[in-house]
């Protein structure tokens, strides 16, 4: 009798212990993903108050795919790099462009869209791409990409916003002659919003080569591999294909 019941005891333990290192498991695999929630079709928040958009849509299939379950957090661009840092969430999705810089502080994922620079301007502006920028007033959202592509143009007034969809309100009011942003923004602003659509067209091509990529915190490879091991799968299967058609195009 004392011997069943010290196995029925032993049993009971084992059960326990295993639940306890599942859980533990469970629990360790899930990770918060930071994204700065205002850059249409990438990544907004919804009539529904719901994070959505290409960046959500592809890293839940990325999770999906390396056995990891995603809590979104919106994050202010301003502070959203800072955060990372300071371990206040496990990874950024939010059109983060590669550059060397950042790769000196955080670590990337292998790339997954490549999105550069493109022009934005009113319908009826005479200037058609770039080259054509001398003299004018162009907008972009604070510390992206398109700021430092401004920055770089002879005779070319930069004007920074916390927001880019305040930079196409200034474009829409005259207020600025152009906005550079990412070619995923400018076509959502340009050609998808009943309200800008017929306001506004993108002149010229693309001109920059500009790959997006996921970041952690510097030295967290074992999250990194994670990441890319799903990330290849998506590409793999071509559901990556299959979301930038569904937000893209």
């Amino acid at each position: 009798m004392k011997l069943r019941k010290l196995g029925f005891f032993l049993m009971l333990v084992a059960v326990l212990i295993t639940s306890l290192a599942t859980g533990c498991q469970s629990q360790s695999e899930k990770i918060v993903v930071a994204t700065d929630a205002t850059w249409p079709p990438m990544e907004y928040v919804d009539e529904n108050k719901a994070i959505v958009g290409f960046d959500i849509d592809f890293m839940n299939a990325v999770a999906k795919e390396a056995g990891l379950e995603v809590e979104f957090k919106n994050v202010a661009w301003d502070g959203i790099f800072a955060g990372l840092a300071a371990g206040e969430y496990d990874a950024i999705i939010s059109s983060v462009t590669i550059t060397d810089e950042r790769k000196e502080k955080y670590d990337f994922s292998e790339p997954y869209i490549n999105a550069g620079q493109i022009v934005v301007v009113a319908a009826d502006s005479d200037i058609t791409g770039p080259e054509t920028l001398g003299g004018r007033t162009v907008g972009a959202q604070i510390s992206t990409t398109g700021a430092f592509e401004i920055q770089k143009m002879s005779d070319v007034t930069l004007k920074e916003y916390d927001e880019v969809g305040l930079a196409f309100e200034d474009l829409v009011a005259g207020r600025i002659d152009a906005v550079v942003c990412d070619t995923p923004v400018a076509a959502d602003f340009a050609l998808q919003r009943e309200e800008y659509k017929a306001k506004l067209k993108i002149v010229g091509d693309s001109f920059t080569d500009e790959w997006y990529g996921m970041l952690v915190q510097k030295g967290n490879s074992e999250l990194l591999e994670k990441i890319n091991r799903g990330l290849k799968a998506v590409q793999d299967k071509g559901i990556d294909k299959e979301l930038e058609e569904k937000w893209l195009r």
